[in-house]
């Protein structure tokens, strides 16, 4: 039996709500993730996180893109 194996590099970016009131709001987070996703092109998308962190203004929404070019 042969095997072959296949290797990529995966790329990523993070990006999070700006600090302040607001900062939990999912919709914002994921319209400004979508349109760094378009400025980038041609790529497929392999995973995308969302993550928060509490703050006194409630949980700071980010996320993280992970992604390789097509």
């Amino acid at each position: 039996m042969t095997s072959s194996s296949q290797h990529w590099s995966v790329q990523y970016f993070s990006q999070a709500n700006p600090e302040g009131p607001g900062c939990d709001s999912v919709p914002a987070l994921l319209r400004r993730l979508a349109d760094s996703i378009e400025e980038l092109g041609p790529v497929e998308i392999q995973d995308v996180v969302i993550a928060s962190e509490m703050t006194e203004h409630g949980p700071w929404r980010s996320g993280t893109v992970y992604f390789h070019e097509s």
